[in-house]
């Protein structure tokens, strides 16, 4: 027992390190390369925290069980979305330039219709779908990094905020090197701190389903989380909001598709409600109110208001009533 208790602690400081390093690392890049930091966000940083999901899905989908990724991304998605910015939002909101926010939610919103369209009427994901989630991934990474190159107000977020780049610059090395590292300790860290909290659970005697929906679900979603803290005690909220959005996107394009096109498969029917598959009627929906109550209000306004952060918590206490209840 005191060997999963110490290995738990590993995990926990280094997702806290982890985290440091992996804001700092990305910041300096934004600020380096005069990047808005929405931006960086939403691509370097947003890969950097789907990876862990990126690797059980692709692991899960050559072991033939690849239905679990499907759970992944709405649950990801929604909790994201719903539990991490919305605690962020909540406690320090923060203004938003509509202009960068609009690519990235229009292709979330684009990709997440296209998975829907695949869900209810095919009720299978067949391989060529996976191929066209891919080509999603693919065309908004190489759009969003010409796009970058172009913005010509690049230090915007940081100068705003009065927590712009440092007089002296570090080496570029130095912030990929904190870039790596950091994700490195944030993934190695929310796998111990999963397998470890488990082994402790069991030894106390909690049941395997409060395990799942309490362990397993808080560690795939410990990067965002991690990632979301760190920027706010540092005054990027841009990166985090940022950062959420895109791994939602990657939890649809990225993760999904890779698990497709590895190994199609049927939509899962595991839970049912009034006849009909409890996913159509309650996991998808609930993923597009949460990221159209997000999303939306800030496109018009360019601002991230309180009662939005209120509003998408109470969302997901319902949700998660139900999960339990239902």
């Amino acid at each position: 027992m005191l060997v999963p208790i110490l290995l738990f602690l590993l995990g926990f400081a280094l997702l806290i390190k982890g985290g440091d390093w992996f804001v700092d690392g990305a910041t300096g890049l934004a600020h380096r390369f005069r990047l808005p930091e929405f931006l960086i966000g939403a691509t370097v940083v947003s890969i950097g925290t789907t990876l862990p999901e990126v690797m059980v899905s692709a692991q899960a989908a050559f072991g033939g069980v690849s239905g679990i990724s499907y759970g992944n991304a709405v649950g990801s998605i929604i909790c994201n979305t719903s539990l991490i910015a919305a605690l962020t939002v909540a406690i320090a909101p923060s203004v938003v330039k509509p202009r960068t926010l609009r690519i990235p939610v229009i292709t979330f919103f684009g990709a997440a219709a296209l998975y829907a369209v695949f869900a209810y009427t095919a009720g299978r994901f067949e391989r060529w779908m996976g191929i066209l989630l891919l080509a999603v991934f693919l065309v908004y990474m190489v759009y969003t990094v010409l796009s970058m190159k172009k913005e010509p107000e690049a230090a915007e977020t940081s100068e705003a905020s009065g927590t712009g780049a440092p007089s002296e610059e570090a080496p570029l090395w130095k912030d990929l090197l904190l870039l790596v590292a950091g994700a490195a300790a944030i993934a190695i860290g929310a796998r111990l701190l999963v397998d470890n909290g488990t082994l402790i659970a069991q030894a106390l005697g909690v049941p395997d389903s409060v395990i799942g929906l309490t362990m397993v679900a808080l560690g795939t979603s410990l990067p965002e989380l991690i990632t979301a803290i760190t920027s706010l005690i540092k005054g990027h909220g841009s990166l985090s909001l940022g950062n959420i959005i895109g791994a939602n996107l990657f939890n649809i394009v990225l993760v999904s598709g890779l698990a497709i096109t590895i190994s199609p498969f049927d939509l899962p029917a595991e839970k049912m409600l009034a006849g009909m598959n409890a996913s159509l009627v309650v996991d998808l929906p609930v993923m597009f109110l949460v990221m159209g109550l997000l999303c939306l209000p800030p496109l018009v306004s360019g601002k991230l208001k309180r009662w939005q952060g209120i509003t998408l918590l109470a969302v997901y206490a319902a949700f998660t009533a139900f999960q339990f209840l239902f």
